[in-house]
């Protein structure tokens, strides 16, 4: 699971981030909305999410977060979900990227109505762009076991979380007009 890792521009170069050089564009395979960018791994079902969204009331970035999981919990139809950590990594890069609100967490989710649900880790950062009344989500899913063959050895999933913290250390938003 190793790979090599580059710059990949997001959103029509609005948004950059260091991510694996393999990894699957989900818009050659379907439908993806504009407001996402999706993409998969080529050797299991782990998945990036990268999502516009409408920014949640909540006035802590911690609640924020804790939100936008618990959303997608629901979306997931979760029997069950927990955080096991939330994180605030400030942007030391220099340019005007918010700080990234990051959570760990794991949702139990139900998947082709088998009777085992798929443990599923999230790796979830929030980028608040407070001005654009926008929140920036990106969300890692990396299936812990699996009903398929899509589940990410432990080994792996030490990777795909280093990939998320280059992901998410890197993330740039170069043209706020995106957010217009």
């Amino acid at each position: 699971m190793r790979t090599t890792s580059a710059t990949r521009e997001l959103f029509g170069g609005a948004i950059t981030a260091v991510a694996p050089l393999n990894l699957i564009d989900a818009s050659d395979l379907r439908q993806v909305p504009d407001t996402q960018e999706v993409f998969l791994y080529p050797d299991s079902s782990a998945s990036i999410i990268v999502e516009i969204l409408q920014r949640v009331d909540a006035t802590d970035d911690e609640p924020a977060i804790r939100f936008h999981f618990d959303s997608l919990a629901h979306d997931n139809s979760a029997l069950a979900f927990s955080v096991d950590a939330v994180a605030v990594i400030a942007n030391t890069r220099g340019n005007g990227t918010p700080p990234a609100t990051t959570l760990t967490g794991v949702q139990s989710v139900p998947k082709f109505n088998l009777t085992t649900p798929d443990q599923v880790r999230v790796l979830m950062a929030l980028f608040r762009v407070a001005d654009k009344n926008v929140d920036l989500v990106v969300t890692f899913n990396i299936p812990m076991n699996s009903q398929d063959d899509g589940a990410v050895s432990e080994e792996g999933q030490n990777v795909v979380r280093v990939h998320f913290d280059d992901f998410v250390t890197s993330l740039r938003i170069v043209d706020f007009g995106l957010f217009v």
